[in-house]
């Protein structure tokens, strides 16, 4: 199946390191060859870039390599085709508007006989379950909250009241492990696997599992950083990083989670 990863922080943060690993995987230290993507909000607006060859030799990832990200809110996929064609409308993330905001998906797993009805609010370009699923999920918000100004959008409880129902009725169909973001927060729903860790002061040194690198946070940071990185299995292999509960809901904001499964959790 295909691999997520995710970064949320408090100061807009260089993803470089997580991403040198990640993209590996697509072809190289992994089989996920099928394609894969990136998106991160500067301001309100999101970038996203999508190809539909290996992360691993993907001149697009040189790219990224060279692009000097600095983000809040990140999502990157790499894909194993399941559903759905290898080509350039299958590849994540999806990029949405609601509400006057940008909101990005992608999404691990296969969900069978999961035909949604949807209104046409928001169509899937691709053919794959997962472009689907997203229309799904936005189309639901929707209806649920009506068309809002920028200034009176839901808030996070509201949306995150609403997402979790309907993550647990779209996981009936499958595998659902999911990344989202509105550029406010980062939404991560774990039906069979997701891991993440927050790093914070004081910084300590990383290395990166599929490749030979590392690097101290610490020479890199300030004291009032705080960033949390998502992934479907850790990237480092000299930090501990907390598993997900399958069917769980967590949404992460300012670098840390804020809410799990709807319960509020305290402030670090």
């Amino acid at each position: 199946m295909c691999q997520l990863l995710g970064m949320n922080c408090n100061t807009p943060t260089d993803i470089q390191f997580s991403f040198e690993g990640f993209a590996r995987r697509g072809g190289l230290t992994d089989e996920h060859a099928d394609g894969w993507g990136i998106a991160f909000f500067e301001d309100s607006a999101a970038r996203c870039f999508i190809d539909n060859t290996p992360a691993s030799a993907s001149p697009v990832a040189e790219l990224i390599r060279s692009y000097p990200i600095r983000s809040k809110h990140v999502i990157s996929h790499i894909r194993k085709a399941t559903v759905g064609a290898v080509k350039l409308p299958n590849c994540h993330p999806f990029v949405r508007e609601l509400w006057g905001q940008a909101w990005v998906f992608a999404h691990n797993g296969d969900l069978k006989d999961f035909q949604p009805e949807l209104s046409g609010d928001y169509l899937p370009i691709g053919d794959t379950d997962s472009e689907h699923a997203f229309c799904l999920i936005l189309q639901t918000l929707k209806s649920s909250f009506g068309l809002r100004r920028p200034d009176n959008r839901p808030s996070l409880q509201d949306i995150e009241s609403v997402i979790r129902p309907l993550c647990a009725q779209i996981a009936q169909h499958g595998t659902f492990n999911m990344l989202m973001s509105n550029g406010e927060a980062l939404f991560a729903h774990c039906s069979t696997r997701l891991e993440y860790i927050v790093r914070a002061y004081p910084f300590k040194q990383a290395h990166l599992i599929d490749c030979d690198l590392k690097v101290d946070f610490g020479q890199v940071t300030t004291p009032n950083d705080r960033v949390a990185v998502i992934a479907t299995t850790a990237l480092t292999d000299d930090e501990t990083w907390t598993p997900f509960a399958p069917g769980s809901l967590l949404v992460f904001q300012d670098g840390q989670p804020v809410l799990a499964d709807g319960t509020p959790l305290p402030n670090n």
